[in-house]
């Protein structure tokens, strides 16, 4: 009877590990409240630099690139492709960390082709 006890208790203390919750930390640092409290009119906000001819956000405070490349991917740098349209960019400040939760206003907003129609007005 006290083999079967010990059994029970090595099983369980090697089970226990395996129930520990870690809850995952943000992988950039976010100021204010966090979601579920009161803001009290207060909110992150986030500045992005918006390529309509590309579809290339630029974070300005995280230094990084969101792209579309068969789906979304964030980066430090671009592919040389989309390094080439780089231009016109469209400032748009917003709650979100992922702006491209707002792709498809922004691209009906700001579409393609339009920073050149504008660049030729001027010349």
């Amino acid at each position: 009877m006290r083999v079967k006890q010990w059994m029970l208790i090595v099983v369980m203390l090697a089970m226990i590990p395996g129930c520990v919750v870690v809850p995952a930390a943000p992988s950039y640092p976010r100021q204010g409240p966090p979601d579920h409290a009161p803001a009290h009119g207060y909110r992150s906000k986030y500045r992005y630099q918006y390529y309509p001819d590309a579809g290339v956000y630029f974070d300005l405070d995280r230094r990084f690139y969101f792209y579309l490349d068969g789906g979304w991917h964030r980066s430090t740098y671009l592919p040389r492709d989309l390094r080439a349209r780089l231009y016109g960019p469209v400032m748009i400040e917003m709650e979100y960390a992922e702006p491209y939760s707002r792709y498809d206003e922004h691209r009906h907003k700001y579409p393609p082709g339009q920073s050149k129609k504008k660049n030729k007005k001027w010349k």
